[in-house]
């Protein structure tokens, strides 16, 4: 009889998940044992930068991946990084090491009690297997449930499991395919182009789901047929729609209040892909302005279920949006261009205006550049100066947690080879991922990172003002020095003190990874 542990390796190769992102413990040894020709293990130095870069590999390549993890303690040490890719909807399937099965109700150093609960707040299934002939079954139902709920899923396996005889059935396993169909039915998809066809003046938002599923060309079409105002779903991890179009309004904000008066004058807000919606700052009023309509469409049906106003319908976006095509008539006459960029604010000092960077970045980099931010204070610096108009061009962390920043542009930059790759990272974010950039080195990947010091938290000094609190301590974090930091990774760093500077740095193209700081002013995110 073959192993679980061989069973398991041929059914991940035919899954297509041969790239593992991992940091082993000795719970997981017996499962990388002899990993077979073909696979690829990517080390990341730390749990969160390992799942970090894992969701932005995902992300980049479209396609589930395997995230190996230590027991209670890795998995523990991952949660935060999880909840980005649980918000992001990326398909993370996370494997776990377990003590071996009579070490388990003893409570033996490293064993996991309850396994599955421990994760079962955050991901879409979780669960340890009843015996070690369930486990390559198990593992196929982690992988289709990522991919059908696009959504992390968690397994914990006893580490005695893998050499195991898997059992006369196992080999069912192996050419199983699940897959998913949702377009919506005669009636319903009827009622929905009727609705949209007489709607005076709709307007669309867009959630980050569109660029996700390759939908940012064709919503590009809709938006246009339609003739309303664009908008970006609040709290946004994905751009979906050209930012300088002149439909584009921005991202909404998010907050209640905001959000209604955005809508006023609208009948009819059609959301395609995107939650209703991801608030963060609680400023209450009405959710929707008197006369306004909202029909959501989304995939995801817990998104569908929470929304507390409007109608939903749980389909694929991508069929709706073709459905609408067929019914809408092309726009008569040439498009209006594009809204030019202004020119960017200026810094004091020695210091420069994140906008600066932003224009630097924009004048420097192909035009099909993927970045990867996480520097949230300049949110609105960042807007203000980019041109981004291909899809997956920009990437942000899902559901705000620091860390994503640095390992998701290394994730990024492996998935995708074929675009440049450039991670925006403040010098509070980056503390928080910072061991990735030795999986960059490691890789010698062609990412370039700069990396915005402006020796606070500017984030939390925004919100210190808008919550009334600004005696709060720990906001500052001077006297740190990421070249040098960097440089003890492996990455070649730059510190750059001027615009002219900074130009010529970008303009280089180094055939690895390298991290250029630039001293900035302190901006608030709107």
């Amino acid at each position: 009889m073959p192993s679980v542990r061989h069973v398991t390796h041929e059914f991940l190769a035919r899954q297509g998940l041969t790239t593992v992102f991992g940091n082993p413990g000795s719970n997981e040894l017996p499962f990388l044992s002899g990993l077979p020709e073909g696979f690829r293990y990517v080390l990341g130095l730390h749990e969160g930068a390992v799942v970090g870069m894992a969701d932005g590999y995902a992300q980049a390549t479209g396609r589930p991946v395997l995230v190996n993890l230590h027991a209670a303690s890795g998995s523990g040490n991952a949660m935060g990084a999880l909840t980005n890719a649980v918000a992001s909807r990326t398909p993370l399937v996370v494997l776990a090491g377990q003590q071996v099965r009579p070490a388990i109700g003893p409570e033996a150093n490293l064993a996991s009690v309850d396994a599955a609960a421990l994760m079962k707040p955050l991901v879409g299934w979780a669960a340890e297997p009843a015996c070690a002939q369930d486990v390559p079954r198990a593992l196929a139902q982690a992988v289709f449930e990522a991919r059908l709920q696009k959504r992390p899923t968690y397994l914990s396996v006893p580490y005695d499991d893998w050499d195991a005889d898997a059992g006369a059935n196992s080999a069912a396993v192996l050419d199983r395919q699940v897959r998913r169909a949702a377009t919506p039915d005669g009636e319903q998809a009827r009622a929905l182009v009727e609705r949209v066809t007489a709607a005076h003046r709709p307007a669309l938002v867009l959630g980050g789901d569109m660029d996700t599923d390759e939908l940012f060309d064709d919503v590009v079409r809709l938006a246009e047929r339609l003739g309303g105002p664009v908008w970006a779903a609040p709290s946004l991890f994905r751009l979906p729609f050209p930012n300088r179009h002149p439909l584009f309004r921005g991202v909404l904000p998010a907050g209640i209040a905001p959000v209604a008066q955005a809508f006023e004058g609208h009948d009819l807000v059609l959301v395609l892909g995107a939650p209703v919606f991801r608030y963060h700052e609680y400023l209450p009023g009405r959710y929707l302005p008197e006369g306004t309509r909202l029909l959501q469409v989304t995939e995801d049906a817990s998104a569908a279920a929470r929304a507390p106003m409007g109608e939903a319908l749980v389909a694929d976006p991508g069929a709706v949006v073709e459905l609408l095509l067929k019914a809408l008539d092309p726009p008569a006459g040439a498009p209006e261009p594009y809204r030019p960029v202004p020119a960017p604010r200026t810094g004091e000092g020695q210091r420069l205006h994140p906008e600066q960077v932003f224009a630097a970045l924009r004048d420097t980099q192909p035009g099909d550049t993927a970045y990867v931010v996480e520097s949230t204070s300049t949110n609105a610096a960042w807007w203000r100066q980019m041109d981004l108009r291909r899809p997956g061009s920009y990437h942000f962390p899902a559901a705000g947690g620091l860390g994503f920043g640095l390992p998701g542009a290394v994730g990024v930059a492996l998935g995708r080879p074929d675009r440049p790759v450039v991670g925006v990272v403040g010098d509070g974010s980056a503390n928080y991922g910072v061991t990735a950039l030795w999986t960059a080195a490691r890789l010698a990947l062609p990412l370039t990172v700069v990396l915005l010091r402006n020796g606070t938290y500017g984030a939390l000094r925004w919100f210190s003002d808008l919550l009334g609190v600004p005696d709060a301590p720990g906001l500052d974090i001077p006297g740190l020095d990421f070249t040098r930091v960097a440089e003890g990774y492996g990455v070649p760093a730059r510190h750059v003190t001027g615009e002219e500077e900074l130009r010529a740095v970008l303009a280089e193209r180094p055939a690895g990874p390298r991290l250029v700081q630039v001293d900035t002013t302190v901006t608030a995110p709107s």
